[in-house]
C-alpha cells in the first residue's frame, strides 16, 4: 500500500519538504499525518480525503450525493452518530450505507453492523459535509454554535480573552473556515481577500480581475475575533495587539499552488479589517512579450532597457502590475554576466541569479540605507521597489549618473507626471534630464471571455466619439463587447492584460523639461512626437477583440475624457457632452 504522503506528492498537492514539515509537527501534535497536513493548511480536507480514498480503495461521497431527506435509523443513537462523525446516506432492503470521516475504523464498522443487525457499508465523507448532515438531522443548531462562540468571550479579562483567542484559533472549525476562505481564493483566481467586520456581521469579498466580488455566505459575526486571531497566528503577528495596524506574511501550499499571502490588519470600530494579497508563485509570467505590450511599445521599451546606465521608471496606481513588469524586465536580462541587486518591500517573487534585499523598517533597513550599501557591491543593475522619499530618489539618480541602470516604480497617473513627481521629491531638473531614460505608465484591463463575447457594429458617432477611426482597419466597423456566461462567472471577462504609455526622454524633451514645463505640457509634447497614450493603447486592444470599450473607459476615464473633448468639433460639443453623460 502506498504511503499517503507519496500519493499527495505524485498528485502535485504537496512537496517532499511539506511532508517533512508535517512529520516534525506530528511528533508534537500526536495526530495522524493526514490531520496534521490539513491543520497546517498544506492540503485541503477534500484533497486529503481523495488521497485516502485512493490509498484504501474506499469510495468518497460528496454533499451532492447525500439524500435530500435524512435517512431514519432508529437502531443507532444520535449521540453515537455525532461522537463518531458518521451519517447514513443510503438504504436498501439488503444494505445500509454510512459516510464517515474514518470509515476504515474496524470498531465503527463492527458497532454499526451489530446495531443494524444487517450488512453495512461505510464510505468516506468530508467532515464539513457530515457535520451539516448531522445538523440537518438534529433540526439545525447552527445558531446555537454561533451563540456558543459569543458566550465564550463574555466576562473575561484581557489576558483571559487573549488566551481564549489562541485556543479558539487552534480549534478545527476555525482552522477549517480560514482554509476554506483561502482555498476559495485559489478557485476564483482572486488577487486579494477582504474580511471586513461591520455592525450586522462579517463581509467577505474577493478581488477578481481587479473588481471586488461579494460572497453570499460570509462567516458568522461572532467568529470574527477567532478568524482574525487564526490569520494573525499564521502570519506571525502579535495576537494581543488589536489597536494598531499590523503586517505579516503567510507561506502556504494550496491545491498544488505555492501561495505567498501578504496580510494587513487595521483596527475599525467593529473589529479588525483584514486584507490578504494572494501571490501565486506558479502563475506569474516573467516574459516581457507575455505582459501585453504592443509590438512597437515593446521594441522601444527593450531599447531603453538595453542601455548601460540611466533610470527607467514604471508608474501606475497600486495593483497595476508595475512590480511584475519590473520582474519580467529583470528576467529578460543576462543575470550570469550582470550583477543585479534589488531592494524591495516586500520581496514578492524570488528570481534566479538576482540578489534581492528585503526592506525591514523595524531595524532601520530602509530603501535609502540599503541603496548606500548596494553601491559598494559593484552592481550593474539596481531595482528599487518604489521611490518613496527624497533620499531614495536622489540616491537612485546618483546611481544612474555613476554608470548603473536603475529600475524603479512611482505612483503617478501618467508617464509625464513622473517628471514633476521627481521634481517635487527634490531632484533637480538638470539631474532628471541627465539620468532618466524613459517612463512607462501601465494599467490592467480585463480581457473578454472567448466563450461569450459578441460582436457589435459601431455607428459613425461612436467611432468619432471614441477616436477609433485611426485604429480600425479599412472596412472594419465591429468590435466585441462583454455578455457573461457560466465560464466567466457571468462577468464577461476572464483574466487581465496590460496597456502601456511609453514616455522616452530625448533631446527635444530635455529642452521642454529644462524650460520648467508642467506635466500637462510634457504629456502634450510627447503626444505630438507620436507617443501612444494609455487610452489609445487600450483602443488598439479593443480593435483586436481583446477587451471592450467599456473596460478601457473604466480604467482610463481621466485620459479618455480629455481626448474625447479634444476631438469634438465646437458645433457638436453640447451634443457630444450629452451623449457622454448619458
Amino acid at each position: 500500500m502506498k504511503k499517503i504522503g507519496d500519493i499527495l506528492i505524485e498528485s502535485g498537492k504537496v512537496s517532499e519538504r511539506d511532508i517533512e514539515r508535517a512529520m516534525l509537527a506530528q511528533r508534537e501534535m500526536g495526530e495522524r499525518i493526514g490531520q496534521v497536513l490539513v491543520k497546517l493548511g498544506l492540503v485541503s480536507e477534500l484533497d486529503m480525503t481523495q488521497a485516502l480514498s485512493q490509498q484504501l480503495g474506499i469510495p468518497l461521497l460528496l454533499a451532492a450525493d447525500y439524500p435530500e431527506e435524512p435517512i431514519d435509523v432508529p437502531e443507532v443513537s444520535p449521540d453515537f452518530l455525532f461522537s463518531n462523525h458518521v451519517v447514513p446516506v443510503a438504504r436498501s432492503e439488503t444494505e445500509i450505507t454510512f459516510a464517515a470521516t474514518v470509515p476504515q475504523d474496524p470498531f465503527l464498522i463492527k458497532a454499526l453492523g451489530m446495531a443494524m443487525n444487517r450488512p453495512v457499508k461505510v464510505v468516506f465523507g468530508l467532515e464539513t459535509d457530515i457535520a451539516k448532515a448531522l445538523e440537518a438531522r438534529a433540526g439545525g443548531g447552527g445558531e446555537e454554535e454561533d451563540d456558543e462562540f459569543g458566550d465564550r468571550f463574555s466576562g473575561q479579562s484581557d489576558d483571559e480573552f487573549i488566551e481564549h483567542l489562541k485556543d479558539l484559533a487552534s480549534e478545527a472549525p476555525v482552522i477549517r473556515l480560514v482554509n476554506q476562505i483561502i482555498h476559495r481564493a485559489v478557485d476564483m483566481l482572486a488577487s486579494d481577500i477582504h474580511i471586513e467586520p461591520f455592525d450586522d456581521g462579517l463581509q467577505l469579498r474577493y478581488r477578481v480581475d481587479g473588481v471586488l466580488q461579494d460572497q453570499p455566505d460570509p462567516p458568522a459575526a461572532n467568529l470574527a475575533p477567532a478568524v482574525a486571531s487564526r490569520i494573525k497566528l499564521l502570519s506571525g503577528m502579535n495576537i494581543a495587539e488589536r489597536r494598531l495596524p499590523q503586517d505579516g506574511r503567510i507561506m502556504i501550499r494550496v491545491k498544488g499552488h505555492e501561495l505567498d499571502l501578504r496580510v494587513s490588519t487595521i483596527p475599525t470600530v467593529h473589529g479588525e479589517s483584514i486584507v490578504m494579497r494572494v501571490l501565486d508563485r506558479e502563475s506569474i509570467r516573467l516574459s516581457l512579450p507575455d505582459m501585453g505590450f504592443s509590438a512597437d511599445t515593446l521594441a522601444r521599451y527593450q531599447t531603453l532597457l538595453a542601455r548601460p546606465h540611466g533610470v527607467l521608471l514604471v508608474t501606475g496606481p497600486t495593483g497595476s502590475g508595475k512590480t511584475t513588469t519590473l520582474y519580467a524586465s529583470l528576467a529578460s536580462l543576462d543575470s550570469e554576466r550582470l550583477k543585479i541587486i534589488t531592494v524591495e518591500d516586500p520581496v514578492e517573487y524570488q528570481l534566479q541569479g538576482v540578489n534581492q534585499i528585503q526592506v525591514q523598517a523595524q531595524i532601520e533597513l530602509t530603501f535609502a540605507r540599503a541603496l548606500r550599501s548596494i553601491l559598494r557591491q559593484d552592481p550593474d543593475i539596481i531595482m528599487i521597489g518604489e521611490m518613496r522619499d527624497t533620499e531614495t530618489a536622489q540616491i537612485g539618480v546618483q546611481s544612474a549618473l555613476t554608470g548603473h541602470l536603475v529600475l524603479s516604480t512611482l505612483h503617478t497617473n501618467t508617464a509625464a507626471g513622473a517628471i514633476t513627481r521627481l521634481e517635487d521629491m527634490g531632484v533637480e531638473r538638470y539631474l532628471i534630464t541627465s539620468s532618466v531614460n524613459g517612463v512607462l505608465a501601465q494599467r490592467l484591463v480585463r480581457t473578454l471571455c472567448s466563450s461569450c463575447k459578441e460582436e457589435v457594429e459601431l455607428s459613425d458617432v461612436a467611432i468619432r466619439q471614441h477616436n477609433l477611426g485611426r485604429f480600425l482597419p479599412e472596412g472594419q466597423r465591429t468590435v466585441y463587447q462583454a455578455t457573461g456566461c457560466s465560464v466567466c462567472g457571468h462577468t464577461g471577462y476572464i483574466g487581465r492584460t496590460a496597456i502601456h504609455e511609453l514616455f522616452p526622454l530625448d533631446d527635444d524633451m530635455h529642452q521642454v523639461i529644462m524650460k520648467g514645463a508642467d506635466a500637462t505640457t510634457l504629456h502634450n509634447t510627447a503626444r505630438r512626437q507620436g507617443m501612444i497614450t494609455l487610452y489609445e493603447d487600450g483602443l488598439r486592444k479593443v480593435v483586436r477583440g481583446e477587451t471592450s470599450i467599456e473596460e478601457v473607459m473604466r480604467v482610463t476615464q481621466d485620459q479618455s475624457a480629455d481626448e474625447d473633448l479634444a476631438n469634438i468639433k465646437p458645433s457638436r460639443t453640447a451634443e457630444a457632452l450629452t451623449q457622454a453623460t448619458a
